[in-house]
């Protein structure tokens, strides 16, 4: 390789660039520089046109055409770089080793400095004086682990933690991420099932939202081994963060089919100073995405919870534990033979509306079997299955199971 190439990474040149020079004397062929999920983080000027991002991901996995990963040492599934011509080429293979091995460098190289990893944990700091919430929310914010941003082609991680209060701190620290000090912002936070190594999770989460066009994000990892992300997009980006997050998802979960990528996302946030209760609906929204979809990814915002199964999946399981014993314990305790039997009845007489007729055509029973067995589960619960209420109290029981 050429001394002058061999420079190229310490002299901050962009990456696009770096990726022609390299190729040159291999014939500039056509390359493209690729994520796992298929976003194109640069390409030579052979490859006219960018690839789709799906359409880019299935090359990847399909091995149609050359490729070869860029092993900088750090990278992890989600977000590690890939080489992928689409035309046969003769190139050596031990030169596009070297290419590779150049543009690692050059991506170990492009971190951000000192004064940007104060600046984030600035941000950690001021959210955790407004997160009023529980010591353990309080301690998850505040611990935010890594932050990764992209302007330009860069991405970072930073450590972040501290105190602090003060909306105008907050600011400050919202505007020293490119975040902006007003708003509006959205607050995403995702987990991995199995969690994988730490900080997968986070770099998993900032894969996805480097697909959104013009946004800047902070994300942070959690000490739960999950991620939490603020990101704040142009007034006129013309798409909803939940939707799109949607539409990248299925291409994160490619990258390690093996692990279920989770993600919760709040509502607008107006202000910083709504940032926490931002959080604590981009939190509830993960736990309904994991109870709803456990072996598969899933993203879930405010909108999607429009039904009692999907407010309910979203509240802590040991709450929904103490409700279910509360409301269902009596019949639960029935006995052996006359429990799953009631249990049965009664779901039915909920699902078919609380018509005595269309229970008993589904159980197979008499009319008669199906109105003992109703004024027996109304004896057991003290709950009277002709009010509305008492019917979605036990209808809420049966779904906390």
């Amino acid at each position: 390789m050429p001394a002058a190439l061999d420079r190229a990474p310490d002299t901050g040149a962009p990456t696009g660039e770096l990726l022609d020079r390299a190729l040159a004397p291999l014939g500039a062929p056509a390359c493209h520089l690729l994520t796992g999920s298929g976003r194109t983080v640069a390409r030579t000027a052979a490859a006219r046109a960018e690839l789709p991002a799906p359409r880019a991901a299935d090359l990847l996995r399909t091995g149609r055409g050359t490729t070869l990963r860029v092993d900088d040492g750090a990278a992890t599934d989600f977000d590690a770089w890939h080489l992928y011509l689409p035309e046969p080429v003769r190139v050596p293979a031990r030169a596009l080793a070297e290419v590779a091995a150049l543009l690692a460098r050059h991506r170990r190289e492009r971190e951000p400095e000192q004064v940007a990893e104060r600046a984030t944990a600035e941000l950690a700091d001021a959210l955790r004086a407004f997160d009023a919430f529980t010591g353990e929310q309080a301690d998850r914010v505040a611990a935010f682990g890594s932050c990764a941003e992209e302007h330009d082609g860069s991405a970072g991680e930073f450590g972040m933690t501290g105190e602090g209060d003060g909306s105008t701190r907050l600011r400050a620290a919202l505007a020293a991420c490119g975040l902006g000090e007003t708003g509006p912002y959205t607050v995403v936070v995702a987990s991995l099932a199995p969690r994988g190594e730490a900080g997968d999770a986070a770099a998993a989460l900032a894969e996805a939202l480097r697909h959104l066009p013009s946004a800047a994000r902070a994300v942070t990892e959690d000490p739960d081994g999950g991620a939490t992300a603020v990101v704040a997009r142009e007034p006129d980006a013309g798409y909803d963060v939940r939707a799109r997050l949607g539409e990248v998802w299925p291409l994160i979960h490619g990258c390690r089919p093996e692990a279920a990528p989770h993600a919760g996302v709040s509502g607008p946030v107006d202000a910083p100073e709504r940032l926490p209760a931002g959080l604590a609906q981009a939190r509830y929204a993960l736990a309904a995405a994991r109870a709803t979809g456990p072996a598969g990814p899933r993203v879930v915002g405010l909108g999607d919870l429009d039904g009692l199964d999907m407010l309910l999946a979203g509240v802590p399981s040991d709450v929904r534990e103490v409700y279910r014993d509360t409301v269902l314990g009596p019949l639960l305790k029935a006995g052996r033979g006359s429990a799953p039997m009631l249990l049965e009845t009664l779901e039915s007489f909920l699902a078919h509306d609380r018509s005595w007729a269309r229970t008993a055509e589904a159980l197979h029973v008499h009319v008669n079997t199906v109105h003992y067995r109703v004024s027996r589960i109304e004896e057991l619960t003290g709950r009277d299955l002709s009010r509305l209420d008492h019917a979605a109290d036990l209808r809420a029981a049966l779904l906390c199971r």
